[in-house]
C-alpha cells in the first residue's frame, strides 16, 4: 500500500497561480512509473490533467496545456503541478495519482477554487 500527501490547494481569483503537491509518504525501494493529477469539477466526471513519466515525458490535457507544468522532483517521489493563468472552470478537487509496481493509487484530494 502505497499513501499519497497532497498540498497546496486553495482560493484564488482569475488569472491567479497555484502549486501542488504530491509525495509519496513510504521510503520506497522501486521506481515510480508514473506520476499524474486529475481533476473533478463539480458535478461531473474525474478527468485527467498531467502526468510525468519515470524518464521525464510529461502528457497534458488540452485544457491545461501552456497553462500547467507538472514536475518530478529529485527525490523520484515527489511530483508538483504549477497551475497558472487559473480560470474558474479550473474549479474542482484535484487528485495526485501514481502507478506504482503494476497498481495505481490516489491522494485523498484537494481543493482547487477559482473565483471570477
Amino acid at each position: 500500500q502505497v499513501q499519497l500527501i497532497e498540498s497546496g490547494g486553495g482560493s484564488v481569483q482569475a488569472g491567479g497561480s497555484l502549486n501542488l503537491s504530491c509525495e509519496v509518504a513510504e521510503r520506497i525501494f522501486h521506481p515510480i512509473s508514473i506520476m499524474g493529477w486529475y481533476r473533478q469539477p463539480p458535478g461531473k466526471e474525474r478527468e485527467f490533467i498531467a502526468n510525468i513519466i519515470s524518464a521525464g515525458s510529461t502528457n497534458y490535457a488540452a485544457s491545461v496545456k501552456g497553462r500547467f507544468t507538472i514536475s518530478l522532483l529529485i527525490n523520484k517521489r515527489t511530483t508538483t503541478l504549477q497551475m497558472n493563468s487559473l480560470k474558474p472552470e479550473d474549479t474542482a478537487v484535484y487528485y495526485c495519482n501514481v502507478l506504482f509496481t503494476g497498481d495505481y493509487y490516489w491522494g485523498q484530494g484537494t481543493q482547487v477554487t477559482v473565483s471570477s
